[in-house]
């Protein structure tokens, strides 16, 4: 009686395999069909540089999201070597963090920190990096920038600029608004794009920050590049693929594509990282 019943049981176990197996795999390719849309996206190009300068770090935990890019300055693989600690540093100070009441403080000695462990970690190499470092829980944007990473934001189909970098041009500017500048010595320095201030570099200076917290409305995209995206494509051209296209990773690639395909010999390092803060309050304001 067993041996006989052996086989009714093996092919109605097999059938419940097949069928459920079937069902798992529809179930997995209609879930790969239609991907989970990230909150975030990154891509880099090496332009016509040997290494690739740049580093991306984006974490997110209980307080909101810190992305950070660093680009690194210094010959061979110092530069590299500088914006892996300067992006080491930034996280390893958010990380513990659950509620983050006073992200300036929390820029202001992340930098200095990030600054000092640089210096201490290239010795007598000269080198550094840039580093710029965006934050948002889920009403407010916050930014630091030591260098020339631009940050800005995209919002009702315009490419908002939202940090000004420091530069000798921008320095030249705000000297002059202030008086310390005549209007000639300031018309010199404007085409004088070099940074005068990085992570790493002697006489570490005060950071940019974001003066006010800036309210954060739906459908917004943060961007922060760096120096390799900003020389080669405008604000106005990176605005077209930004409105066009849906995905974020998409954009991304798009805009990376688009620096590749610019015949400027010297194209630094590129990298580009968005973000689309999840917002409920329509009555925020910038």
């Amino acid at each position: 009686m067993m041996i006989t019943e052996w086989p009714v049981w093996i092919l109605f176990v097999v059938a419940l395999l097949i069928l459920t197996g079937w069902r798992f795999v529809v179930s997995f390719s209609d879930n790969k069909a239609e991907p989970i849309a990230e909150p975030w996206a990154s891509a880099q190009t090496t332009g016509n540089k040997e290494i690739q300068a740049d580093c991306i770090q984006v974490f997110q935990n209980a307080a909101g999201i810190m992305a950070v890019l660093a680009d690194g300055i210094g010959k061979e693989n110092t530069g590299k070597v500088a914006a892996q600690v300067a992006a080491d540093t930034i996280m390893d100070a958010f990380e513990p963090y659950h509620v983050l009441n006073s992200p300036e403080y929390l820029f202001r000695t992340a930098f200095r920190e990030a600054h000092k462990r640089v210096q201490k970690t290239i010795g007598e190499r000269r080198g550094g990096a840039s580093l710029g470092a965006v934050f948002m829980d889920q009403t407010k944007l916050y930014y630091a920038i030591a260098g020339d990473v631009k940050v800005a934001l995209l919002r009702n189909g315009e490419v908002i600029p939202i940090s000004k970098g420091q530069t000798i041009n921008v320095w030249a500017e705000e000297a002059y608004q202030e008086g310390l500048l005549t209007k000639n010595e300031t018309i010199w320095t404007l085409e004088e794009n070099r940074i005068w201030n990085y992570v790493g570099r002697d006489g570490f200076r005060a950071i940019e920050l974001c003066r006010l917290p800036i309210q954060l409305r739906p459908n917004d995209v943060i961007v922060m590049i760096s120096r390799g995206i900003f020389e080669e494509v405008s604000w106005v051209e990176m605005e077209d693929i930004l409105l066009n296209q849906t995905n974020l990773q998409e954009k991304v690639n798009l805009i990376i594509r688009l620096v590749e395909s610019k015949e400027h010999p010297d194209k630094d390092n590129g990298s580009i990282v968005m973000l689309m803060p999840e917002v409920e309050n329509e009555t925020n304001q910038l």
